[in-house]
């Protein structure tokens, strides 16, 4: 049976070994940290192809794994449920272009449109509770026989001194891992607040003080969001939380009284694209998987189902 290691034991590690898995192949994970710890828990985790390129790669990932989340929400376990909203334009909307392969997709009425905005879709889109899914897929992947292994990784060349395939999905660490000078922090904030009747998402990219969304989740609502290329910083802002705090009560009038229950900051792993490719090292194979930006739960089904194309085509 043929060896793999997966570098990086977030969303998209978790999700490749499941899919190399799935082909037959002896898997390893080697995480710096169990999938609670990392950045993939700090994400709000709507589908929605967010500060990602390019887009004639990234769409088709985001729709492949879109069907994939659809059947997961059958499963109350997985933490992912399938939420009616809405994303907002204050200007003219984009063309609706990917939108209209989702569920529910609809164009809004003018009359039904809130006071400063253009024009809005509506559609239906997995929301995965970070929490609950991520165990999930932990779960899943132990059950199927692969091993979770928290060890720091210096090099490439430790997991291929024992592996015939290693995918790199470590994201940050890429840039130290893959000598990948390219890569960037991209710090993001959410709050976290009580849900009470809020049952739809929200979205407003375009906002003039930073993208806004409302994700209202099982028992909560997480709340963004910021966007700041090349911050490092962890401390969450007092000041970006109350910024978040006043858009998304504007956006959604039902979040006036709603009690904050915590603030998190995670830094989404920037590139100016996706890197999802495959290399010779050693006379191994390397299948590179990262730099995700904001979407890395959105690509995830789709980009795991090419790093297994990349694995087949070289065996």
């Amino acid at each position: 049976m043929q060896q793999a290691i997966v570098v990086g034991g977030g969303v998209s590690g978790l999700t490749c070994a499941l899919r190399l898995l799935g082909a037959g192949l002896d898997v390893r994970v080697w995480t710096k940290a169990r999938a609670l710890e990392t950045t993939s828990n700090v994400a709000a985790a709507l589908w929605y192809p967010f500060h990602a390129g390019p887009p004639e790669r990234t769409t088709p990932w985001a729709l492949a794994s879109y069907p994939v989340f659809r059947e997961l929400a059958r499963n109350p376990a997985s933490g992912v449920c399938m939420r009616d909203g809405r994303e907002l334009f204050e200007n003219t909307p984009e063309a609706a272009g990917w939108r209209e392969e989702l569920d529910g997709f609809a164009r809004t009425a003018a009359a039904d449109l809130p006071v400063g905005f253009e024009g809005a879709y509506e559609c239906r889109v997995p929301v995965i509770e970070m929490p609950l899914y991520l165990p999930f897929l932990e779960h899943r992947v132990t059950d199927a026989g692969g091993q979770l292994e928290v060890r720091c990784v210096e090099s490439l060349e430790e997991p291929l001194a024992e592996a015939e395939v290693v995918v790199n999905c470590s994201g940050l660490a890429s840039r130290a891992l893959a000598h990948d000078e390219s890569m960037y922090p991209i710090r993001g904030q959410v709050v976290r607040v009580e849900r009470g009747s809020v049952e739809r998402f929200l979205i407003d990219e375009g906002h003039p003080a930073g993208v806004t969304y409302v994700v209202p989740r099982s028992e909560d609502c997480v709340l963004g969001g910021s966007v700041a290329e090349g911050s490092d910083d962890l401390e969450p802002s007092q000041h970006t939380t109350a910024a978040i705090l006043e858009r998304c009560r504007e956006l959604e009038p039902a979040l006036a009284d709603a009690r904050v229950l915590s603030v998190a900051v995670g830094l989404r792993p920037g590139r100016s694209e996706v890197r999802l490719e495959a290399e010779e090292l050693g006379g191994r194979l390397v299948v590179h998987n990262y730099g995700h930006g904001g979407a890395g739960v959105t690509l995830s089904w789709g980009c795991a189902d090419e790093v297994v194309e990349c694995v087949r085509t070289r065996a």
